[in-house]
């Protein structure tokens, strides 16, 4: 069966997992995060492409983006992923390939899963008892959020920015927000949708998408197939 076409769409939160080849490490030393982040924030600006929120694992990475331009993310995964293992490998004297190969994503609904993923983001450390608190894992943009650092890298979503009228206000509601924790069927949707590549929400959120796109969002149900000439539900 032929590869589907990774889902994207222009406007609208996506989760991102790039992960180290048999789950090898990715990052070996301080310089290597550092790198990361630089070719992060040199291409997101280049090929238009919001980051909301990331962390830098030991063999993997997550980030939750807003591509602004038409095929935005490929663009700036394929440059990033590129140009960190020309220098990793020669940094650390190695050679072929870093990573499990593509990058794994999905397309969120905003109101739905966009702060929950921000959560998933930041307690990746934690479940990983790498840290006891999200707060304590530099390669994260959890400290921006809580007021702890200003990360060039960070974007904030509106829906980070109506936590409340003021600094002090959102960076504690957010603070509480990620204690509170996700459930363990957020966490278990997030993951499985971005190791799947389908699109992440309720059936409305997926029908107003699916008139953007080509691409299915979900795995095939019994019926005829969807065409972008029906008409979705309403909003």
């Amino acid at each position: 069966m032929a590869r589907l076409p990774r889902l994207t769409v222009t406007g609208y939160p996506h989760h991102v997992i790039l992960r180290g080849n048999n789950r090898q490490d990715i990052f070996k030393a301080t310089a290597d995060y550092q790198r990361m982040l630089d070719l992060l924030a040199e291409h997101s600006k280049v090929q238009g492409v919001d980051i909301h929120a990331y962390v830098l694992m030991s063999n993997h990475l997550h980030l939750l983006v807003t591509p602004q331009l038409d095929q935005a993310l490929p663009k700036m995964m394929q440059a990033v992923g590129r140009s960190y293992v020309q220098v990793f490998n020669k940094v650390h004297g190695r050679t072929g390939t870093l990573w499990e190969g593509r990058y794994r994503s999905t397309l969120i609904q905003t109101d739905r899963y966009l702060l929950a993923c921000m959560a998933y983001i930041d307690l990746n450390p934690v479940r990983a008892h790498m840290v006891a608190q999200p707060e304590d894992y530099v390669w994260s943009s959890h400290a921006h959020y809580i007021g702890r650092r200003s990360d060039r890298l960070v974007t904030p979503h509106a829906l980070y920015w109506a936590l409340g009228n003021t600094p002090f206000a959102r960076e504690a509601a957010y603070a509480e927000l990620v204690r509170a924790g996700i459930s363990a069927d957020q966490q278990g949707a997030l993951t499985d949708a971005t190791l799947s590549g389908w699109a992440l929400g309720d059936d409305r959120f997926k029908a107003s998408l699916q008139v953007q796109t080509e691409r299915r969002l979900s795995k095939t149900k019994a019926g005829r197939p969807f065409s972008k000439g029906d008409k979705p539900v309403p909003n």
